[in-house]
């Protein structure tokens, strides 16, 4: 690969991380990929996530179009979020990296066998 094309993947990889990296906005969008949520039953499915970073991880996936936030104007008020069209174009990407992960869990017992 020239430095050319290295500089590129690099680039796309850092943008790929400024959008859905850290410890949470993948398994967010993970939940709202399957469905639409409501902020409790999101933090709830999450189980360890505060409400603070809940509320500043879903602002970021807001701002980057990956979620929708509807807000219904009734009493209690009530807010859903949801993958967008765009959001969803990670699908194949988390899937990949459900599948690898699955892969890796089950195959690190033998990997420590084999190093012993």
């Amino acid at each position: 690969m020239d430095k050319m094309n290295k500089f590129k993947c690099h680039g796309a990889v850092q943008s790929t991380l400024a959008a859905i990296g850290g410890k949470w906005k993948i398994l967010i969008l993970w939940h709202l990929l399957e469905k639409k949520m409501r902020f409790n039953e999101l933090q709830k499915s999450l189980k360890t996530i505060s409400q603070k970073m809940l509320a500043n991880e879903l602002r970021s996936l807001e701002a980057n179009g990956l979620v929708h936030r509807e807000v219904f104007r009734q009493v209690p008020p009530k807010v859903e979020y949801w993958a967008t069209t765009y959001g969803e174009t990670l699908k194949p990407l988390l899937t990949a990296m459900a599948d690898w992960g699955y892969a890796h869990k089950t195959k690190k017992p033998k990997m420590r066998k084999a190093l012993k």
